[in-house]
């Protein structure tokens, strides 16, 4: 089942953002450093045209080093595009920022001339506790929830250097099914748009081709069990984390909710779930299957037309 999810308040921040972007010299996207590319919102590119951005690889510190790498490496290849990667370790992320800001903005500075900054990004993906660390206080309420922002705020990073943050915000349809499973996986989405059991077998499947064994560190499974089809695979960290019903059946809901809990929290370890190269792939597919289904749903439109009785 493909998952959407855009609440009331994120068209708000859509018209917000579509307004705010007349004064704003460079775009700062806060992506989630184990899935930068589901966590990029096209909608930006649309609303903010061609203004520089600044790609934050956020979260880098529970991502895969290698990925985040290669991540920083595609991006760092687009034009007008920086790419930086942050962590909630890094306690005055403040001049970096400002540098690479800068750097896409030379003509911007001094007070006659402020730097203006639009942060955006995804919901859960960070950005309030990024606005705690820049100003030195809580000034942003955090949670483990998508949708806690819900006003834009204004936050000096210099005399001559302005950030304005703006609530979390997706986009309206999600054309590219694995980005929907991975955004819901990393709590992007809010829990009413999406089947746990779902989303944790879509994740398990990754993880059974690319991080067998921290499934085996993580759930004390032989190289028999990692091996098992994927829902039978879930039944078996259900039993090995006590996820029991009565009779000792296991729960396989509860068994989902271990399994994506334990992703977000990094009790899995830094693991990052997309490569830019399936990335790209997932996105090539998904635009081919969602032109063929503007082209079916404009020749059913003609064909309704050209059945419409015609008048005298």
């Amino acid at each position: 089942m493909p998952i959407q999810w855009f609440p009331g308040h994120m068209h708000l921040t859509r018209q917000a953002i579509a307004e705010r972007i007349k004064q704003i010299d460079v775009v700062m996207e806060l992506l989630d450093a184990r899935l930068p590319g589901s966590s990029a919102n096209p909608l930006l590119a649309e609303l903010t045209g061609r203004r520089p951005r600044l790609k934050i690889l956020n979260k880098q510190d529970v991502a895969d080093p290698g990925r985040t790498e290669a991540w920083l490496a595609w991006y760092n290849a687009q034009p007008e595009t920086r790419a930086l990667a942050l962590d909630a370790s890094e306690t005055a992320p403040a001049q970096r920022l400002l540098d690479a800001s800068r750097a896409l903005a030379p003509h911007r500075g001094g007070m006659d001339k402020p730097l203006r900054i639009l942060v955006c990004g995804i919901p859960n993906v960070g950005k309030s506790t990024l606005i705690n660390t820049l100003m030195g206080k809580r000034a942003a309420k955090t949670g483990d929830e998508a949708g806690v922002t819900k006003v834009e705020q204004r936050v000096a990073l210099a005399k001559d250097a302005y950030l304005f943050d703006t609530p979390g915000m997706l986009w309206p349809r999600i054309i590219v099914a694995q980005s929907g499973y991975n955004l819901a996986a990393s709590g992007a989405v809010g829990r009413n748009a999406y089947d746990e059991q779902e989303v944790a077998l879509e994740l398990l499947a990754y993880l059974q081709r690319h991080y067998a064994d921290r499934l085996v560190e993580r759930y004390k499974l032989d190289d028999a069990s990692v091996a098992l089809p994927d829902e039978a695979l879930l039944t078996e960290i259900g039993r090995k984390r006590g996820a029991l019903q009565s009779g000792g059946r296991v729960d396989l809901q509860k068994a989902a909710e271990v399994l994506i809990n334990d992703f977000r929290s990094a009790n899995l370890g830094r693991l990052t779930i997309e490569t830019p190269e399936e990335y790209e792939a997932w996105l090539a597919a998904g635009q081919a299957a969602d032109a063929e289904r503007a082209e079916r749903k404009a020749e059913r439109t003609a064909q309704k037309r050209q059945r419409r009785p015609t008048g005298r």
